[in-house]
């Protein structure tokens, strides 16, 4: 293989100004045309692989590749691409250019280079050529064949008629893609049909026209899906991206749940696909292959039509037949199809039988109106579809008669192996063995005619011939498929069994056929009764035989056919012609005309030079990076690859023209470097006799040098690698010698002068510094030395830095707050004078701070507690833990007293009011009252009546015990024996009450601290006691002096007080 590996690489200036990105895939494609980067990157042609007949050689090699991004490998000129699941940026314009016009092997696997070197071919020999692209689901087929198009848009010459062609070419794709693709289980974009489009060219290489045939639609997939599958886009597309108008005119909801033949596999919403934005590109690829509106409507309305047939449902009558309701989906039928309602009831639920001359009417049970209601739906979707195909056909055709070449792109489903393999499965497996057939003949015979042109002999190749499987399925009389048809058409009641057990009767003991019947005991545990088991190329493939007979045969029933002949719909009328042939002789089968299908396809491919893309999948997952050896080793067997490998690798591995052999090896010979004088093939012949080869590793052909090992192949391409070192290392060595000697010298000079003057600078410094220190560390010692005598030349210095180290460090940990006592640092002698004055202005600075940083209300707060503070410190026990709870303006809202005393007090305008308990002065009975002070006298208040009224006149002072409890009297002045006495009064808030009482009576020394007991008057000339005394638990009780006797407990302030 000629790999571009320079001397000096062509990319290096190039590299300038391009992105990190673009030359990080610039280096990684040059690295990859290299050979040594093999055991990296894989081999780039499995054709030089030495362990060629290695399943596990080729996976591994795959792997290494995939692992580095690179997809495509060769085997020969067959291109094997294996799908990421994620972009890589390789199929940019820059990469088309890159690979128009250069030879297939000179850059890196892709599929451009497959594409350009077809191309390429196709004008220089002006034959046709056809390129085969396989795989199974999700593999990537119709990207690749995207890519392609695409490519040769990019590519061909460009006027403004081509530019037409060639945009029909391009959107023909999204349109099959639309009404032939679907999503399954292994694909959301699966192909439902077989694919082959004829891209046809002038003599100049422009695109001027295309043809497309198609294969086996799978009708039943708009009927039924299974789970996780939908039908095909079209339908969800129209529903979800239809416009309001259209849908209003189709009789459609924007809703696929409505419709019963879109929500069979329960997969209507599919995350990765847009229906919306498909619809808009349908819509417009429409309108560019320049389809008339009135077909565009017609279309659509078949569309619609589909969908309404789907919920269409019947229902039984006395006599078990199917009728129908005269429902609204009867109506839209009629209205799209332009087919009388009654004529459209008639059709779905009776059939016309012939009875000698006369013709009946046989009504349907409701299983056989079911069948015929989906039939209808299947037919008109797949005439549709083939109209669709023929009016694509029309757009593209040339209207030039002149000579044209030809290049095919076949599409094909790949082979499929599922858990319940039923009809379509068999159908496309024998389809994937015909091709596999036709590629095995093909490949040998271009093999064997490119030996003979070149005057090698020709070595027979081992292979497996699965002509003997394809005739099990097509053999005239005795195949499978005869068999099926046969069955079909017999007469009385035949069945899927009835099938299997003449299938067994007629291939018993055939090799490649097994069934339960005919299998031995250990390989009948693997099948089921209504099972038969082929032995294809690629293996075992087990199908199931239910649905085999309806799926083959297909009916359409003739009273059917004649209701849609009256349609007016255009293209329904067009698919369903009143001169089509109503024999009563049964159509051809499903397989029949598959299988005569494939004898056209296979002559159409026989006639043109096969080229070759084999698609592979590395997991289930979609996952990309992830590459499932089992799953690859599986595709690797079906596609057929080591087949392949073992035709290409039968005589040589390695085969190039002389002149681009001799050019790039022609380094390693002196007698051909740098310049060969004679002809190309005289200059291999004397440089590989110097290289050593040996007479049956390689050939000379009349153009080719022939070379049947890859390891000799490597042994060169590691020698030139050598050499090609060694000449880059001599070239490089004189360049830089005699460019940096020079450099080098002069260089050397200024350094020894820069490094004299700057030696002497540094020294110079050094002394000075060091004389300077001494000076320092002599007047320190004095001064340290001298410390405490008075202020001298000496000790000056040594004073001032000790001052200032005091201050530095006196700033860093100053108190925090003026309450901190005892962070102030401890001065040195000399500072304390300076330490107590700054300690006094520091305090008063904190204490100012403080005083400015106080709030209104707070300052209020704090008056009010240092009113507080004068009368109770020292006094009350229990005031200390009353300083930090703060005061409120009230503590009953005015809401919460009664209405008739608020009204009653209101224009005396209350000041204060808080919850008490008042003791009767005669047998202390506790009462809940509330204690309300307005602007002139105090009110002890009983819900809805005032208790007692007392001026702040009257009041002659307040008494209240040393104690911990929250008692308080107040001592009123009684003259008259009808008035009430003082108050004995408890309250729960009894410094905030009493502070309050003596600034609204404006009375402050009013307050009586008492110990032991207090007298008051219960009426004039009649007195009563209160006691007071500490006890273990607060108690209040009446004594038997007859007292009053308060208990509390002590408090902790106290007894740590007294201890």
């Amino acid at each position: 293989m000629c790999y571009k590996i320079s001397m000096y690489p062509s990319w290096t200036l190039s590299l300038i100004g391009q992105s990190l990105e673009e030359r990080c895939n610039r280096i990684l494609r040059d690295m990859e045309g290299s050979l040594t980067a093999r055991d990296r990157v894989g081999i780039q042609d499995f054709v030089l692989l030495d362990a060629y007949t290695s399943e596990s050689a080729v996976l591994d090699n795959l792997r290494k590749r995939f692992n580095e991004n690179l997809i495509y490998t060769y085997i020969g000129t067959l291109l094997v691409s294996v799908n990421p699941y994620k972009e890589l940026g390789i199929y940019t314009k820059k990469q088309m250019d890159i690979y128009m016009g250069v030879n297939f092997f000179e850059l890196p696997p892709h599929i451009y280079a497959l594409a350009d070197n077809v191309y390429r071919t196709m004008l220089t020999e002006t034959n046709n050529h056809f390129i085969l692209i396989s795989g199974e689901s999700g593999a990537g087929k119709t990207e690749a064949s995207k890519k392609i198009l695409q490519f040769y848009a990019v590519s061909c010459p460009s006027t403004k008629l081509l530019d037409n062609v060639r945009d029909r070419l391009l959107l023909s794709n999204p349109v099959l893609e639309a009404f032939g693709n679907a999503k399954t289980l292994k694909n959301d974009n699966s192909s439902r049909f077989g694919k082959y489009m004829d891209i046809q060219f002038d003599h100049m290489g422009g695109a001027v026209g295309g043809h497309i045939l198609s294969y086996l639609l799978e009708k039943s997939r708009v009927v039924h899906q299974n789970h996780g599958e939908r039908s095909f886009h079209i339908f969800y597309q129209l529903v979800e991206g239809g416009e309001e108008d259209l849908l209003r005119w189709l009789g459609l909801e924007r809703n696929c749940q409505r419709y019963s033949y879109l929500v069979q596999g329960e997969c209507a919403k599919v995350s990765s696909v847009n229906d919306k934005s498909d619809w808009k590109t349908v819509r417009k690829a429409l309108s560019v292959i320049e389809f008339s509106e009135s077909n565009i409507e017609s279309l659509f309305a078949i569309i619609a039509s589909v969908l309404h047939l789907g919920n269409v449902t019947f229902v039984a009558d006395s006599q078990g037949y199917a009728t129908l309701n005269n429902s609204p989906e009867i109506h839209w039928l009629s209205k799209l199809l332009g087919i009388p309602a009654q004529v459209i009831q008639v059709g779905l639920t009776h059939r016309k039988i012939e009875a000698r001359s006369e013709e009946v009417l046989s009504p349907f049970t409701v299983d056989q109106a079911v069948y015929a209601k989906d039939a209808l739906a299947k037919a008109i979707y797949g005439r549709t579809f083939t109209w669709l195909v023929n009016e694509l056909n029309e757009s593209l055709a040339n209207k030039d008669s002149s000579r044209k070449t030809v290049i095919g792109l076949l599409d094909i489903y790949g082979f499929e192996v599922f858990s319940v393999n039923s009809f379509e499965q068999f159908c496309i497996n024998y389809c994937n063995e015909k091709l596999q057939q036709l590629f095995i003949q093909l490949t040998l015979k271009s093999e064997q005619e490119e030996y003979e042109m070149e005057g090698i002999e020709w070595e027979s190749v081992p292979y497996f011939n699965n002509k003997i499987i394809c005739d099990l399925v097509e053999e005239k009389f005795k195949g499978i498929i005869s068999v099926l048809d046969e069955e079909c058409l017999r007469p009385g009641e035949a069945t899927d069994m009835t099938f299997l057990e003449k299938l067994e009767e007629k291939m018993g003991g055939h090799p490649h056929f097994v069934t339960h019947k005919l299998a031995d005991q250990k390989t009948r545990k693997t099948l089921e009764r209504g099972d038969f088991r082929l032995l294809h190329y690629a293996g075992e493939v087990t199908y199931s035989v239910v649905g085999f007979l309806d799926k083959n045969n297909d009916l359409l029933y003739r009273n059917i056919k004649e209701v849609m002949r009256q349609s007016k719909n255009a293209i329904v009328k067009h698919c369903f012609p009143s001169t089509e042939p109503d024999s009563k002789k049964r159509p051809e089968t499903v397989a029949t005309q598959f299988k005569s299908s494939l004898v056209g396809l296979t002559e159409i491919l026989m006639s043109k030079e096969p080229w070759y893309v084999r698609c592979m999948k590395p997991n289930e997952g979609k996952q990309p990076g992830l590459f499932d050896d089992v799953l690859v080793r599986h595709q690797v067997k079906y596609l057929g690859l080591m087949e392949h490998l073992r035709v290409r690798r039968a005589g040589f591995a390695y085969r190039r023209r002389y002149e681009i052999f001799l050019q790039r090896y022609k380094p390693l010979c002196p007698d051909t470097w740098p310049n060969w004088k004679g002809t190309a093939a005289e200059g291999v012949e004397c440089l590989v006799k110097h290289l050593g080869y040996k007479p049956d590793e390689y050939k000379m052909g009349r153009t080719k040098i022939f070379i049947r090992h890859p390891r000799t192949l490597f042994a060169t391409e590691d020698a030139f690698e050598v050499c090609k070192h060694e000449l880059a290392t001599r070239i490089q060595a004189k360049y830089k010698g005699y460019r940096v000697k020079g450099d080098y010298m002069r260089q050397r000079q200024a350094a020894t002068k820069i490094e004299t003057c700057w030696r002497g600078m540094k020294a110079r410094r050094e002394r000075e510094k060091r004389a300077w220190a001494v000076k320092v560390i002599k007047r320190f010692i004095k001064g340290f030395m001298t410390r405490n005598q008075p202020a001298c030349v000496d000790n000056t210095e040594y004073l001032a830095f000790v001052r200032q180290n005091y201050l530095t460090r006196l700033k860093e940990n100053l108190p925090k707050t003026v309450v901190d006592k005892n962070t102030w640092l401890t001065p040195p002698p000399i500072m304390q004078e300076a330490s107590q004055m700054l300690r006094k202005l520091y305090t008063r600075h904190m204490v100012r701070r403080y005083v400015q940083g106080i709030m209104t209300e707070r300052k209020a707060q704090l008056q009010i507690k240092g009113l507080t503070s004068s009368i109770f410190k020292g006094t009350k026990e229990n005031y200390p833990h009353s300083v930090g709870i703060p005061f409120v303006d009230t503590r009953i809202s005015e809401e919460d007293i009664h209405i008739k005393v608020y009204q009653m007090i209101r224009q005396e305008r209350i000041k204060y009011s808080v919850p008490v308990v008042k003791y009767d002065r005669n047998g202390f009975r506790p009462r809940f009252r509330q204690l309300i002070y307005t602007g002139s006298a105090a009110y002890l208040v009983e819900e809805a009546k005032i208790k007692q009224r007392v001026e702040f006149n009257n009041l002659k002072g307040v008494s209240v015990s040393t104690l911990s409890d929250n008692f308080l009297i107040l001592h009123v002045q009684c003259e008259d024996i009808k008035q009430k006495g003082d108050l004995v009064l408890q309250c729960d808030y009894l410094f905030e009450a009493l502070t309050k009482l003596c600034l609204v009576a404006n009375k402050h020394n009013f307050i009586k601290v008492v110990q032991g007991s207090v007298k008051f008057d219960i009426q004039p000339g009649r007195e009563g006691f209160v006691d007071f005394k500490s006890g273990q638990e607060t108690m209040i009780y009446r004594a038997k002096n007859g007292h009053l006797m308060v208990e509390s407990t002590r408090t902790k302030s106290r007894a740590m007080i007294q201890n």
